[in-house]
């Protein structure tokens, strides 16, 4: 009768048994680190073939729009005190995607052309450093083929100097109309505007005069040029003269050296 050693040997594995078990084992973990490699492989394939449809459906990006309207704008400015006439005002805001900024106080009944209006333009970078203000103002006054602006004097204001404008094109107007236009150096902020609420063109002097010096920022946001203009400006506010002084000068279109193509 064999011994327990005898049987515990004679069940031991052969040692070929044994190393062919270990390649056996071997090989199969190098088919899986192959077939996970591949199906690595074929992941990345599919990601970057799933995406071209995507790119090639994506349009070509359209051209930047110009000025547009800013819905329900809550007013930066206020001319308080002011009437012309009883035509109610409006307020509006354009603004451009190049930084560029028009807040407008208008006033006008409606479908009636404006009987003043007071333009604050903010510069940004679709107007060049040194355009001129208010080049479509004779637009805005309604003057359609206004033809070349003439120079119609200087008025002082809060605001220093500025200077006046009117166009041949509106003599045969019942009642005349004025502009204005300052440029203010080293803000990019120009003030424009006019009024046709008076019967002669002292009247309009006095009127824009008093427009311009109770003009009112009521915000100026992060814009610190804006602010400190008007800030200054209020250590200057005159008073509002309605009429102009008769006999002055300054108010006369008459006077040739105040006349002159701009």
């Amino acid at each position: 009768m064999a011994s327990l050693p005898d049987i515990l040997k004679s069940a031991e594995i052969h040692p070929a048994l044994r190393n062919f078990a270990d390649e056996v084992q071997a090989v199969i973990v190098r088919l899986m680190a192959y077939t996970g490699g591949l199906a690595a492989l074929a992941f990345i394939a599919a990601d970057l073939f799933s995406t071209v449809p995507v790119i090639a459906s994506v349009e070509p990006q359209r051209a930047r729009p110009g000025w547009f309207e800013v819905a329900k704008p809550h007013p930066a400015f206020a001319v308080p005190q002011i009437d012309f006439g009883g035509k109610p005002n409006t307020y509006s805001i354009r603004r451009h995607p190049e930084g560029g900024r028009k807040d407008s106080l208008i006033w006008a009944a409606a479908g009636e052309n404006p009987v003043a209006e007071v333009e604050i333009f903010r510069l940004g970078g679709e107007t060049p450093e040194n355009a001129p203000p208010a080049p479509d103002l004779a637009i805005r006054m309604g003057l359609l083929g206004g033809g070349e602006a003439e120079a119609a004097g200087v008025i002082d204001t809060k605001f220093g100097p500025v200077s006046l404008i009117r166009f041949p094109a509106q003599e045969s107007k019942t009642r005349p109309c004025l502009g204005f236009a300052r440029a203010f150096e080293g803000t990019r902020i120009h003030i424009t505007g006019f009024t046709c609420n008076a019967d002669t063109i002292a009247a309009q002097r006095a009127s824009i005069g008093c427009m311009l010096n109770r003009l009112t920022l009521l915000a100026a946001g992060s814009d610190s040029k804006m602010a400190e203009l008007f800030a200054r400006a209020e250590l200057k506010r005159g008073i509002c003269n309605p009429a102009p002084v008769p006999g002055d000068w300054v108010s006369s279109l008459q006077e040739p050296q105040l006349r002159g193509r701009l």
